[in-house]
């Protein structure tokens, strides 16, 4: 008689074995029919997995997180079984969930085209009418790779026969389809309703470079179509914003394939870059820190002691002379270390905070880069701070201060916050990592914040706190960090003299707030859509004359606009004014100041707001003023 505890606190009892679909129809109708899966004892398990005793369950719907991969998994399915129905010569390898959707990947001896995937999409939509039961059924690994290679599927074999031997796999079918997965699905394929196909694109079998070149199409699955139809208008809004395109329109920066990964700033994108550095620079000067700068090339041993060549040696570049092994530092921890061991340290000097711009970098996958949002040679705003046990909460705490007080003066009000735990494989004892952990949860408790914990997620030597930003757009962006790490340290030497006189290791605090600077910059150019805020505006304004009498005018405008701070130029060429408005308009201009016969009369300018709003005529004092006090609305413009 299996007693079955729901959620509530409620229980059920049965006279005999029951499958958690039959549990739903109990609780009632509607709950039968929204039922996908369940999660038995903290386990998903499709609705047709049948109760044998005692257990806890929750009924799984759309609704939930869970319900939501369900169907997206279940969706990839779909793709690989019409595909299957339309190419049956085209093999399916793997298919599993990603953010937002899914993907499939396949062997097939032509492209897919645009043509292709309406076909393969209205063969889905087919399918998923017939409303086909999905059932699960489990062979031992030598019958499923022999079930495989009979239907000419070489790729699930080769999955299959990387799995112990002895060990069984579970294979869904729909329909004519049959597939290795290990669940769950929906109960049958009409569930599937809403969902697209959006791009092929290429990938290398099991992700190597030396195996073939398969096909990937993407693809996107909801619960509900207004859901989709906002995910798909936030594309369009992403693909307007992409800084790609906007680092080319305005004329910030570009890469190209002599430098791959790596970033040619133009005088505007630098101007930019300074803005947001002597930002940062006060504000580390404000909060404590002492700025430094380490090498960019340290010898092998260094980074053999800090356990970066045994766990990062593939992503680092290296480099030899005079029979020494080199390596491009990939990050800066070691050398801010470096610098705390010059001399005898005392508690006194604790906590001891160090900030550097530092330069890194990193041999990403080529198939990886993406703009200036993932590249191999990058700057972080970069942090660590040594101090003891007793300071690791109030250190904390302080960050998230600062960390917030940056993001909302870049416009960043929305703040995701995550505490990732102790995984399996780690240092130190449970004791110390007790410590870590609770100093964090208290400094995200005393806030009075909401926070995630994400378990199992911390680095191998200590715990973290990740924060990510909600853009304009609502998309979420990870940037900021800050990971207690009681390993670093001792590996490398650190040591203060205690209150005692004896001798103790410091904690390190490696922090973040932007991340890569470059990174940063491309998230800001998409949040603004390149209208930056006037305090980080390359260019705040342009100062245009209607015709060749007012040049010189123009000229002293823009010469005086400078003289006090100004960020501006002059266009003075003899085309139109309307055509002149129109170009540096395209260009998101904070302010157009036009001089004509009038303003020059009068000593003044007329001044035109970004969207086109015209402020009527100014003297350029009056102007220079509006500019401050709009650049002071930004706290941290304005320290």
């Amino acid at each position: 008689m299996p007693v079955v505890r729901l959620p509530d606190g409620s229980q059920k009892t049965f006279d005999v074995p029951v499958t958690v679909g039959e549990v739903a129809a109990s609780i009632g109708p509607g709950l039968a029919r929204a039922a996908l899966a369940g999660k038995l004892d903290g386990r998903l398990v499709d609705s047709s997995h049948r109760i044998e005793g005692d257990a806890a369950l929750a009924i799984v719907t759309e609704r939930d997180p869970e319900g939501i991969e369900i169907l997206r998994h279940s969706t990839a399915h779909l793709l690989a079984h019409a595909v299957k129905a339309l190419f049956p010569e085209a093999q399916v390898t793997i298919g599993p969930v990603i953010e937002n959707g899914f993907y499939y990947d396949f062997a097939f001896k032509r492209p897919f085209t645009p043509e292709d995937l309406a076909a393969i999409e209205k063969r889905m939509q087919e399918i998923a009418k017939r409303d086909h039961p999905v059932t699960r059924k489990v062979l031992a690994r030598d019958e499923a790779v022999a079930y495989f290679k009979g239907i000419g599927e070489c790729y699930k074999a080769e999955i299959i026969e990387g799995i112990p031997a002895g060990d069984a796999v579970s294979l869904y079918t729909q329909g004519e389809f049959t597939d290795l997965c290990r669940g769950p699905h929906v109960p049958s394929t009409g569930r599937l309703k809403v969902y697209k196909l959006m791009r092929v694109a290429g990938a290398y079998w099991r992700g190597d470079s030396k195996n073939e070149m398969l096909q990937r199409i993407y693809g996107t699955a909801w619960a509900k179509k207004e859901d989709q139809d906002a995910y798909l208008h936030m594309l369009e809004e992403a693909e307007k914003r992409d800084h790609r395109r906007l680092g080319t329109q305005l004329g910030l920066f570009h890469v190209q394939e002599e430098a791959p990964g790596m970033v040619f700033w133009h005088p505007k994108g630098w101007t930019l870059w300074q803005c947001i550095e002597q930002y940062m620079r006060r504000i580390y000067r404000d909060h404590g820190y002492q700025e430094v700068r380490c090498p960019q090339i340290l010898d092998r041993s260094l980074w053999e002691k800090s356990g970066h060549w045994e766990n990062f040696k593939e992503q680092m570049f290296t480099t030899s002379s005079e029979s020494r092994d080199y390596a491009i530092k990939p990050m800066n921890c070691p050398g801010h270390v470096q610098i705390f061991n010059k001399g005898m340290r005392s508690y006194r000097d604790l906590p001891l905070r160090l900030g550097e711009f530092g330069s890194c970098h990193r041999n990403e996958p080529s198939g990886a880069l993406h703009g200036i949002m993932r590249i191999r040679s990058f700057t972080q705003d970069d942090g660590h701070i040594f101090c003891t046990e007793a300071q690791i909460q109030p250190e904390v705490a302080n960050f998230i201060d600062l960390l917030q007080r940056v993001y909302r003066d870049f416009g960043f009000g929305d703040i995701i916050y995550k505490l990732s735990t102790r995984p399996p494989k780690r240092v130190g004892s449970d004791q110390t990592w007790d410590v870590a952990e609770r100093a964090l949860a208290d400094a995200l408790d005393g806030k009075g914040l909401a926070w995630e914990e994400v378990k199992g997620e911390g680095a191998f030597y200590g715990p973290k706190v990740e924060f990510s930003l909600k853009d304009s757009i609502g998309r979420v962006w990870q940037c900021g960090t800050i990971q207690v790490d009681f390993s670093m340290p001792g590996r490398l030497g650190a040591e203060f003299v205690a209150e005692d006189n004896t001798r103790k290791v410091p904690v390190m605090l490696h922090r973040a707030i932007l991340g890569s600077m470059e990174r940063f910059i491309g998230i800001l150019l998409e949040h603004y859509s390149g209208a930056m805020p006037v305090w980080l505006a390359p260019v705040q304004a342009m100062v245009l004359n209607i015709s060749e009498g007012q040049a010189e005018y123009a000229a002293q405008v823009a010469k005086k606009l400078r003289k006090a701070g100004v960020r501006a130029e002059s266009d003075l060429r003899n085309e139109k004014i309307t055509y002149k408005i129109r170009e540096h308009s395209m260009q998101k201009l904070p302010y157009l100041l036009v001089v004509g016969e009038k303003e020059k009369a009068a000593g003044k300018v007329a001044a035109r707001a970004r969207g086109g709003a015209d402020l009527g005529q100014m003297s350029v004092e009056d102007f220079i003023g509006r500019l401050s006090t709009e650049e002071h609305a930004y706290v941290g413009a304005a320290t």
